[in-house]
């Protein structure tokens, strides 16, 4: 009897992280007792806001330990719509904010609404390369924008792109991996162009409290039916606890708390409760303070990067990477990022995470999540090695 497993064809479209490769191998280098700098893993190197912890440890004293809400405790949902009120002016009703277990818990229940078998949705090239591999669980077909040198989306981009069976455009601001942060009114230009597309606007806000140089926004100050995904991971360091949310228009909420009750029941309770200690002036304050320390190691990187021979992709304003050109050092990134990592024990992410058609070979994904001094080192390491390559 033949009991092998007989796999779906929509695995074959799940590409394996190739950075997973390098962490392995980096990993197996720390054990052996060398000195590795990670600059690879898109995770804050900051731990939980110790009142985050301590609200979480109270929560499982308390015995808050069983399934809450499919969406979420009112409590939270309420705080979160405070928080759009009081830093953007922006009105969202608590029922319109759908906790789930991560912001993929969000991305996915975002296109199970949108998309059926067949429906294109348009995603950035860079980009995240989940968004696409969501897309395969519903059967949907990922439409590349091959974005110019600037990695910025545009309106125009989008126009451009856009086919007969195109119902969506799934962006990110801040952008993971280029660091791009689009504006107010370049936001407004492309959910008008959505819009007159009849199609829907799906936005990644993950990173949005990591932002340097410029204010802090949210696409539903210039278009509220936009579906925002956002989460307590990369801002408020709480990568473990897979805590996310959906801001929907109320229309769709019925239809996304249903799914909701059967993808996966409930968010995670503890962390729910945790997060309610996000909003106190004490954790905000420590947010803030962490928020400059991410500026300043992005400073010295934009003013050493280019002296060691090594371009600065785009405007990199938000989250904590930079999307680094080598294209004048080698011809294949990923075998770069290997002899970096056996030669150097410096740790970066091959382009060919982020897509295929914007010429990966070319590029490299640094995230700045290391103290000052260990990027000082690395910009060392980087430094000899390029110059014994030369």
């Amino acid at each position: 009897m033949d009991l092998s497993v007989r796999e779906a064809s929509r695995c074959q479209k799940i590409s394996p992280f190739h950075v997973m490769a390098l962490l392995e191998r980096a990993q197996a280098l720390a054990a052996a007792g060398h000195d590795v700098i990670h600059l690879e893993v898109g995770e804050p190197d900051f731990p939980t806001p110790p009142a985050m912890v301590e609200a979480g440890q109270r929560a499982l004293a308390a015995g808050q330990t069983r399934y809450s809400p499919a969406a979420g405790i009112p409590e939270l949902r309420q705080a979160l719509a405070d928080d759009y009120a009081r830093r953007f002016s922006v009105t969202v009703a608590p029922q319109q904010i759908i906790l789930t277990p991560g912001a993929s818990g969000a991305l996915q229940l975002a296109l199970a609404l949108l998309v059926n078998p067949g429906d294109g949705v348009l995603v950035a090239d860079p980009g995240y390369p989940c968004n696409r591999h969501f897309l395969a669980l519903v059967n949907g077909e990922p439409q590349a924008m091959v974005l110019g040198d600037d990695l910025r989306v545009s309106a125009g981009l989008i126009d451009r792109h856009w086919r007969d069976n195109t119902v969506a455009a799934l962006l990110a601001s801040p952008d993971n991996p280029t660091g791009t942060v689009l504006g107010e009114a370049e936001l407004a230009e492309i959910a008008a162009t959505v819009q007159r597309r009849d199609g829907a606007l799906v936005m990644d806000e993950i990173y949005q409290g990591l932002v340097y140089g410029e204010p802090v926004h949210s696409v539903l100050s210039v278009a509220p039916q936009a579906l925002v995904v956002n989460s307590f991971s990369k801002f408020y360091g709480m990568t473990g606890w897979r805590l996310g949310w959906l801001v929907a228009p109320p229309e769709a909420v019925p239809a996304l708390e249903r799914m909701a009750q059967n993808f996966f029941l409930a968010p995670p309770t503890l962390a729910q409760h945790a997060a309610l200690a996000a909003f106190e002036p004490d954790t905000l304050e420590l947010l803030e303070q962490r928020r400059q320390e991410l500026g300043r190691r992005r400073a010295l990187l934009l003013e050493r990067l280019p002296a060691l021979g090594v371009r600065v992709c785009g405007q990199p304003r938000g989250a904590f990477y930079l999307y680094l050109d080598v294209s004048a050092i080698t011809d294949d990134s990923f075998a770069f990022c290997q002899r970096l990592l056996e030669q150097t024990h410096v740790a970066l992410t091959p382009g060919l995470d982020f897509g295929e058609q914007h010429q990966p070979e070319r590029y490299v994904r640094l995230a700045y999540a290391a103290p000052l001094d260990r990027l000082e080192q690395a910009l060392d390491r980087i430094g000899r090695f390029l110059g014994a390559a030369g």
